[in-house]
């Protein structure tokens, strides 16, 4: 037998391990492996767009226990799990859900829980653009989920020098928000918002970045992990989220002259699906009032940047610093009968007439589902 065909067999040999090889990881990869987050933090083209800067460290988090002008807010830290909202209770921490919202309530008070809910984000390979106890606000940094690079053989064998030259096209951040309950305890919500990396022409010559929809998934599977992470065991983390309820909203429509949104639930619970949707949308609450039922807002303008260029999104990952012009809303709810209204006020907590008011209820109708 020649030198070159014992060469070509061993060659053939290794090609077969190492795929039968691949194979097998990738199917770890597939199923264990679903997260492996890296932060894009230090890339010089990632920045954070004037909506959405720090926010202001005055606020007021210790939120009052008792409604002062709606029913729906009196008796809503009394309920554990009302009608349409189901809850699995795992020690002092339980997951309720509704529609395809789901969200934590701790038996913790807020300074217990947001040194774990630190540690979490940062060992799961985030970093902190937004670290707010007094607002109850965390928000990560654009981060990479690795784990949905292909594992090739060239990826395998050369990822851990070349790791750069990989990337998957898209990036996650998430922002946690932490609200106090009468009982001494807290709700943690997790919202996702995610951007995709695409061709700007058919010849491929340059890409931008652009929106994708929340992952509701991706939520629920950090939810999951956090309540791991609180003193859950991993089984039965797993089971807390099964199953969801419907959940309805209206389009956006005129009541007394006004935009509105009517959503088809109590106070209490249109006031929590609000509160995800504005996060979502990437809205900067710089504050909040549950027994008001009102959230304070900045909200940007569309075609207010120099090239006109419009949405939030717009500049999010320029490197060129432009004037944006910010306005401050009030977003109210209010409840009418079986019902919850929503409403745009303007700084001094009096109707928008705008065209604003209209955009950014439209911006929360898409979320509110």
């Amino acid at each position: 037998m020649s030198l070159r065909s014992t060469s070509s067999q061993t060659v053939q040999r290794t090609a077969v391990v190492a795929a039968l090889a691949i194979l097998v990881s990738g199917c770890s990869i597939l199923e264990e492996d679903k997260i492996d987050y890296k932060s894009a933090a230090k890339a010089p083209t990632l920045e954070i767009p004037p909506d959405l800067s720090q926010l202001r460290r005055d606020s007021r988090y210790a939120i009052e226990s008792n409604s002062a002008t709606a029913s729906g807010f009196q008796s809503a830290s009394a309920r554990v799990a009302d009608a349409g909202t189901a809850a699995n209770s795992l020690g002092d921490v339980r997951m309720e859900r509704q529609g395809n919202q789901r969200w934590l309530v701790v038996a913790r008070p807020a300074d217990k829980v947001w040194e774990p809910l630190r540690e979490f984000w940062t060992s799961n390979g985030f970093v902190l653009i937004t670290d707010s106890p007094d607002v109850g606000i965390m928000e990560t940094d654009w981060a990479e989920n690795r784990a949905k690079i292909p594992q090739d053989i060239i990826r395998r064998t050369l990822g851990k020098v070349l790791d750069s030259l990989y990337s998957t096209g898209e990036r996650d951040k998430f922002r946690t928000r932490v609200e106090r309950n009468a009982q001494g305890g807290v709700e943690i919500y997790i919202t996702h918002r995610g951007m995709v990396e695409n061709y700007t022409s058919p010849q491929k010559e340059q890409t931008i970045w652009q929106p994708r929809a929340s992952d509701a998934e991706l939520e629920i599977e950090f939810l999951r992990r956090l309540m791991v992470k609180l003193g859950t065991s991993p089984e039965a983390a797993k089971t807390a989220a099964s199953g969801a309820t419907p959940a309805q909203v209206t389009a956006v429509t005129s009541l007394d002259g006004q935009p509105t949104i009517q959503i088809n639930d109590t106070l209490d619970r249109a006031w929590r699906r609000t509160g995800v949707a504005l996060d979502r949308t990437g809205f900067t609450v710089e504050d909040r009032d549950r027994s008001k039922g009102v959230y304070f807002v900045r909200y940007v303008t569309p075609g207010t940047t120099a090239d006109k260029e419009p949405g939030f999104f717009a500049r999010l990952f320029s490197s060129k610093k432009e004037e944006v012009a910010l306005s401050r809303y009030r977003i109210a709810l209010t409840e009418k009968g079986n019902t919850s209204i929503v409403r745009v006020q303007d700084a001094n907590g009096q109707p928008e007439t705008s065209g604003n008011a209209e955009r950014i209820l439209k911006l929360l109708a898409n979320e509110l589902r």
